[in-house]
Order: structure tokens, then C-alpha cells, then sequence
């Protein structure tokens, strides 16, 4: 996983990415299924999520847009490398699987290019489409709220929560954790991730780790260093030591699950993610399937109206 590199000086597009994923649960889980598509089935979660893609594209219009899924909890380069990752997390709901694909459909037709693999993670594809496109001149706007994005915020880039219209830029990122972008990843590796299962070392909490960080540097600095922790004026100097002694192991493997690849097989030319126009005929097939309101249909048609200049 190699470091993200610095942007150009001079910047000529911004590309948005899109962690699809995340905005998909939050509206499947936000509400009970209160809609359904033609054949009776729940599609509250495809509903909410293209209300989301939908302000995106009104409030950003953007010119060129990704939105990356998750295709499996359990089968990415993580698992090979520590079985229990993610093994925490019940299967998804079969509904909750029919609806990412209609979500994925709905993107697609909005004019998005839509990223999935079974080998990598959402967080990894957004990674690789940015560390591809950075030489170009790309700036990226990483729509999402999942802090382990932090460590792709360069100077110019932005983590964006659209719904709850909050923003992060690189010193936002460092008021947010406690540590700069590069260190985001060695810095989750010692705190772990319950949500995750990324097991990090055992009572070492964000700010003991945001200490840890700002005095060594880096993750490996740290362990190679750690008899000097004792050392330190800080409060449970000595337990830290002795903890990063013993689990030394743990926080190595922690810190490969941690770090966001950025060599995932993705579509190398830029032209591949700029926005295209709305797909009339599958759009319209989706307004019946899924039985879209007047209002989304609306917008659907506005934003239609106003595509002048979208590519094709």
C-alpha cells in the first residue's frame, strides 16, 4: 500500500467519490419500509439513497463522479490477511443485498461510474481512482463521513457528509483525530476498530495513540522504540510500554488491515469517471419498477434539462 502522494501544484478537475455503501445502510437502516417496488418488495433503502444522489449531483454538479460498493463483508485481501476481520458483523439481509443493487442501477443511470470488486473494499477503490488520477491534476472530494478516509485527504481534497453537511479538510482531519492524514491509518491501527474487528493493542485509546504518534512518528518507529515510552511524562507511560511490547504483533497486522490500498484494479483514464448523462430509457424503467414519487421524478427531469454539455 504505498503513500498517497502530494497534488500538483496546478489542479484542473475535482472528482468526487462516492462511499456508496455507507449511504445505502444509513437509509436502509434510517427508516422501516414504508415504499415498494412494483412486486411489493421494501425499497425504502433505494428510495433514501437516491434522494442522497440526487442532492449530490443538484449541489455539487459534479463533472466527473464515482460511487464505490461493497461487494462482500467477508472476502476481500483482509480476510486473507487476518481471518476474524469483520467476522463480528452478521450476514446482511437478503432485502438489504436487493436493494444495493438497485442502488448500483440507479447510479449507474444518474450518469455515475460505479466501482465494486470482490477483492477490495469501497474504502480501496475510492483510494486507487484517487492515487490514479492525482497525476492529472485531480483534486478529490470523498463523499462519506468514515474517519479511515482521512488518510486520503491531501492539500485540496475534502471528506464531505453531505447529509449532515459537515467537512473535512486536511487540518480538519487533525483537529477531528488528534494526528495528520499520514498517520491516520498507524493511528487506527493502535486504537483498533470494534466495528471492524481490527484488534489494535489493547488499552491504547485515541489520545494515548495521537501522543504516541506526534512524539515517534510513525507506527514501526514506535514499536522498534518502545522501551522508551516508559519514559515518557505521560500518564500510564509505563502500562503503554509494556502493552505496545506485547502486542507488537497484533498492532503489525492491524496496521495492514487498516491502510487503504491504493493499487485496486480501477479504470486508469480520466474520461471514464466523467459524469455522463442521465440514461433516459433505464431511469424511466426504474422510476416504474421501483416506484419512484412524482417529486424524485421530478428532479430526475430537471437535472435532465439542465445536463447541457454532460458527456455522453
Amino acid at each position: 500500500m504505498a503513500a498517497v502522494s502530494p497534488l500538483p501544484a496546478a489542479r484542473r478537475d475535482t472528482i468526487h467519490l462516492v462511499d456508496g455503501s455507507l449511504y445505502v445502510c444509513r437509509a436502509w437502516f434510517a427508516s422501516e419500509a414504508f415504499v415498494n417496488d412494483a412486486e411489493g418488495r421494501p425499497a425504502h433503502g433505494v428510495h433514501g439513497f437516491t434522494r442522497f444522489l440526487l442532492d449530490l449531483i443538484e449541489k455539487a454538479r459534479p463533472s466527473h463522479l464515482a460511487v464505490a460498493f461493497d461487494e462482500s463483508l467477508s472476502r476481500s485481501f483482509r480476510n486473507r490477511i487476518y481471518p476474524a476481520y469483520k467476522a463480528n458483523r452478521p450476514p446482511a439481509p437478503a432485502d438489504l443485498k436487493r436493494q444495493f443493487g438497485a442502488c448500483k442501477e440507479v447510479a449507474a443511470a444518474l450518469g455515475a461510474e460505479v466501482l465494486c470488486s470482490r477483492d477490495y473494499e469501497a474504502d480501496d477503490l475510492i483510494g486507487s481512482v484517487l492515487a490514479t488520477l492525482r497525476p492529472a491534476g485531480f483534486r478529490g472530494v470523498i463523499v462519506s463521513a468514515d474517519k479511515d478516509f482521512g488518510q486520503l485527504i491531501g492539500a485540496g481534497d475534502l471528506l464531505w457528509d453531505l447529509p449532515r453537511k459537515r467537512r473535512w479538510d486536511a487540518a480538519g482531519i487533525e483537529e477531528r483525530l488528534g494526528v495528520a492524514p499520514e498517520k491516520v491509518a498507524d493511528f487506527l491501527a493502535l486504537t483498533g476498530d470494534a466495528s471492524d474487528n481490527i484488534p489494535g493493542v489493547p488499552g491504547i485509546g485515541a489520545k494515548t495513540a495521537a501522543t504516541l504518534l506526534r512524539h515517534f512518528g510513525i507506527l514501526e518507529a514506535l514499536l522498534e522504540r518502545a522501551e522508551e515510552v516508559a519514559f515518557l511524562s505521560a500518564r500510564g507511560a509505563a502500562a503503554a510500554a509494556r502493552r505496545l511490547r506485547e502486542h507488537a504483533a497484533q498492532a503489525r497486522i492491524s496496521r495492514e488491515l487498516t491502510g487503504i490500498a491504493l493499487d485496486a484494479p480501477v479504470p486508469a483514464a480520466a474520461d471514464r469517471y466523467r459524469r455522463r448523462r442521465q440514461d433516459e430509457a433505464a431511469l424511466q424503467a426504474l422510476c416504474e419498477r421501483l416506484r419512484f414519487g412524482p417529486l424524485t421524478r421530478a428532479r430526475m427531469r430537471a437535472l435532465r434539462e439542465s445536463e447541457v454539455g454532460i458527456g455522453g
